[in-house]
Formats: structure tokens, sequence, C-alpha cells
């Protein structure tokens, strides 16, 4: 099986055994996105269908599987995205993606014209600026001579898909963050499409996640290296697909993952909704079953925003010697650090001296090994992560990030620490709301990159002051496309069968007590930070 994720970032493409074991993957980068005015994120949908040829191909290169052994392909993707394509399917503009802020105009435009809380009856949701339907309203408003170009409209992967196969297709998942279905229901809203005056006919046909939508055509054959007519599902959305890939299927199992954003996820049987609209309620990747989410708009994005204008510090040599500190500055671009690697005795003159060679590695680890040199509670320093806005609790599109607390002790290991208790209080909010829904949470699984870093891991941990898990295949929404596929393919028959088959908790992390109790005291400040931001 194959398991494509279009992210922010770049496109990972995963393949996958029958019994769950990842047997190779391949990754491309994006372009970076365009942000041209403040608030703004656009990317090229064309640069997606690039990198997803190019990911395949560095995947089944990397393997011994031929393409005729692919027995499907699901797909998983950043969610929110407005594609918007003519009659003949090309582009018509570059695609708002999820984090564009842009729409505040057009969201507070539906709730006058609906109501805010006839939306949330309708939808589930409240009009965000993060919703595609906002998206779609400010090209029409602003953009009308690329609007009347505009026969198609689709999310992020879906473009992709379109691309392979031919088919205009999008699950239920996914659909679930346009603003434009019934939730409940599971079907486009005809009121809302009624009153904003978008046709029907524009939207892609409604698939459940793990229901064959298409097959390769030869354009995405050739693209990929894969065979034509190989049958491809739905897929999901990512926080979906990825709650997929760590077993996020049932009730009181919760997914706390940190990507470019942090997601909260919890499963459910029904359509749980927070009155106040500050969770979204969205159809899950599993027939009939439901999720309610929390979102911290830049969590994973508020590390990287301070590698690229810090920069990363080294002060340690690999045998863990002291020695200078330095700091190499990193562009948008760089994704490695070289650094001096002491080695283990075989040096290139053959005498066995200690020489040292050039390895390379992930600068966030560097981050996280300065951020552990500063003590739980970064010394009262508190880090608002509102880059971009936030989503949950405060559904405030111009809500901005903080450092609040700095004295002349600060150091950078600090502001690095602050910053990841931050995003970790941020995420807490989503569990404090589910606990005034009775949500239950009795696990807690974490994904991405707050799980990989280990001072992370003991940091949400402490911060949720609840025991977090780690499973074996933690590989994100690619690996959930891949078991939708499986279900596609009728190698399991049901979405809870494969992830019963196939998902394992690895390592679990408990919270430090005393450092716990600190957080917990740190949190309610931090819960304080918003109301005086706001009013500034």
């Amino acid at each position: 099986m194959l398991g494509i994720d279009v992210g922010t970032g770049g496109t990972r493409a995963l393949l996958m055994d029958g019994s769950g074991a990842v047997v190779a993957s391949g990754t491309e980068e994006h372009q970076p996105f365009a942000s041209p005015y403040p608030g703004w994120a656009e990317q090229d949908p064309r640069d997606w269908w690039r990198a997803c040829g190019v990911a395949v191909k560095k995947a089944l290169q990397k393997s011994s599987i031929r393409a005729e052994e692919i027995a499907c392909v699901g797909f998983s993707g950043q969610m929110h995205g407005a594609v918007l394509l003519d009659s003949a399917g090309e582009v018509v503009r570059p695609a708002l993606i999820w984090c564009d802020q842009r729409t505040e105009k057009q969201s507070r435009d539906l709730s006058e014209k609906f109501g805010a809380d006839r939306l949330i009856q309708l939808t589930c949701n409240p009009p965000l600026t993060n919703f595609t339907l906002t998206k779609i309203l400010w090209v029409r408003e602003n953009e009308p001579q690329l609007w009347a170009r505009v026969r198609h409209i689709m999310l992020p992967k879906d473009y992709v898909r379109f691309r392979l196969t031919g088919d205009r297709a999008i699950d239920q998942a996914d659909a679930s963050g346009t603003l434009l279905l019934e939730v409940a229901r599971r079907a486009w809203s005809a009121e809302v499409l009624s009153g904003t005056g978008i046709e029907k006919s524009f939207l892609p046909t409604l698939y459940e996640s793990p229901e064959v939508c298409g097959k390769l055509n030869a354009e995405g054959a050739a693209a990929t290296g894969l065979k034509i007519a190989t049958p491809v599902v739905a897929g999901a959305g990512d926080q979906a697909a990825g709650a997929v890939g760590m077993g996020i299927v049932r009730a009181g199992v919760v997914s706390a993952t940190i990507g470019t954003s942090g997601v909260v996820f919890a499963a459910t049987d029904r359509p749980a909704l927070d009155p106040r609209g500050r969770l979204h309620t969205f159809c899950h990747a599993i027939p009939g079953r439901w999720h309610v989410m929390g979102v911290t708009q830049a969590a994973g994005l508020s590390l990287r925003w301070f590698r690229d204008t810090f920069g990363v510090a080294r002060s340690l040599a690999d045998d863990g010697r002291e020695r200078t500190a330095s700091v190499v500055p990193l562009g948008t671009g760089n994704s490695a650090v070289l650094t001096p690697e002491v080695d283990s005795g075989v040096s290139g003159t053959g005498r066995g001296t200690h020489a040292r060679q050039t390895s390379i590695r992930d600068p966030y680890e560097f981050l996280s090994e300065e951020a552990a040199t500063a003590a739980p509670g970064a010394d009262g320093l508190l880090w608002a992560p509102y880059l971009m806005g936030e989503r949950t609790p405060h559904l405030d599109p111009n809500a901005r990030g903080a450092l609040v607390g700095i004295t002349p002790s600060h150091r950078r290991a600090h502001i690095l620490r602050a910053i990841l208790e931050g995003v970790a209080f941020s995420l807490k909010d989503s569990f404090s709301i589910f606990e005034e829904m009775k949500v239950p949470v009795t696990q807690i699984r974490l994904g991405g990159g707050g799980a990989r870093s280990p001072l992370w891991r003991q940091i949400q941990a402490d911060v949720y002051a609840h025991e977090v898990e780690l499973v074996a295949a933690e590989e994100g929404a690619a690996y959930g496309a891949a078991i939708l596929a499986a279900v596609g393919a009728g190698h399991f028959a049901s979405v809870d069968q494969a992830c019963d088959a196939v998902v394992h908790v690895a390592s679990r992390v408990k919270p430090i007590p005393a450092s716990s109790a600190l957080l917990q005291k740190n949190y309610a400040t931090f819960r304080r930070l918003y109301p005086v931001l706001h009013s500034i």
C-alpha cells in the first residue's frame, strides 16, 4: 500500500506492507509558502503535483517493490486550502492555504448572514478565517476576473489526486473543514450553498475515507512510476489520517500532534458540539464516526521561526566536551546542520587516531539540547505562540505572539524552553475544553515533531499532567493514508480492524511530579496572557 501526504512543507510517500511495516518512504520539499502581506499564505498547487511525483519515485527507488505490486493508494494532506480550477482543470490562482488569515471580513459577513449559532448548527463549526468557504468568498469579492474562470473547487490533496486519476473527489473528514458540509448528516449543505451563492457543481463528489474513488490514469502513472489503473481511495485530511496512523479511532484515546500547527484530536461516536465553537467537530476517517479537535496555529512553526531567525547554537562537541558556542544561521530552505563528529577509532589515516569527520544532524536536535539546559518553567519566561493568529480557544485571526517576562538572566536556552512549554500550554487549552464537554481522555498519544524530541515529550507529559504514549511506527499522516488504502484494497475489513492489527504502543512517558506541579502554575499564568495581549 502507498500513502501520500501533501503537507505544507513537502510531500511524503510511504510504502507499507500487509503487516503494517514501513518498507520505504520518500519526501520532496515544496517551495516555501508565499506571504506577500501579513497573515497571507499561498502555495502553487502545481508544485504539490511536482513534489508528489518526485516523492513517489524516491520511495519506489528505495524499495524493491515493483509498481504492479502496489495494491492501492491512499491520500492525506493539509486541510482548509482553496484550490480553484477552470473548466479545463487548470489552476486559476495560487491556493490560499490553511494558515491564511486574510478573510476576517468574510467570516464576519457569514456570521451576520446566517448567525454564528445557525452555522454551528448546520456545519458544527463557526465561520473562521481558516475554513475554505471564507477563502472562496475572498477571491470572489477581491478578484472577480479570476473568480469568473472558476468551475471547480478542491482541497490540496484532492487536487493532487485529481491529477493522478482525473476524478474530482473529497473525503468526509476533509470536507468538514470547508464550512460547506453538514457534518452531522455527512452531506453538502444546501442552505449554506444557497445562502452564499456557491454552485454545488463546483464541489467534488463526497466519499468515505476508505472508499475507492478512482484509478490512476496515464498522466498519473507517467508522473509517479505507478501502474495505470491502480486504485486510489479518498483518504483524509492530515489530522484524521494522522489519527488513524496512531490508532485514534475509539472514544477515550486522544492524540496531541505537533507539526507546523498543533492539534489535539479525540474520536467520538456522535458529532459532539462545543456551543462556543472553540473546538472543531468534523467527520472522522471512519464511516459513522466523528471527531473533535483543537488547533494551535503556530506550534512547530514557533520553533521554526526561532530557528530561521536566530539560528542554531552549538556549544558542545559530540563527545560532550565544552567548546566555544557558535550560532549557525539557517534560512528557510535549510534543513540540516553540518557538525564535526568524533570517529569511533578507524580514521582516514589508518592509524586508529580519532580523526573528525562531518555528519549531518537535524537542527531541531541542537535546539532541543540547548533548551534542555534551562530548568523546567524557563525561570518564569512565557511564550504565547500566536504567530499566525489563533484558533483554539480564542478564534482570533489578529492574535500575535509574545515572549513575556524577560530578564537579564535569561539566555537563548530559556527562550527555547519557553517556546516548547508555551506550545504545550496552548494545546492544553484543548484538553481543558474536552473536560468541560465531558469528552473522555484515558490515553494520550503523541505525534509529529513533538513526539520525536525527548524533551518535548517530557514537557507535554508534565503540562498535560498525564502519562503520554508513543506508537511503534509514528509515521504521521502518510501512514494513516496507507492504512486507509489497505482497507480500500480489502486487506482489512474495517479501519478499526486495521488499526488493531498494525498500531502498537512502543513506550510511555510519565509526568515528573515536581515539574508538572510547577508547570500547572505557569499554565494558569499563561491563560491570563491572551486577554492582556488582546487588549493592546
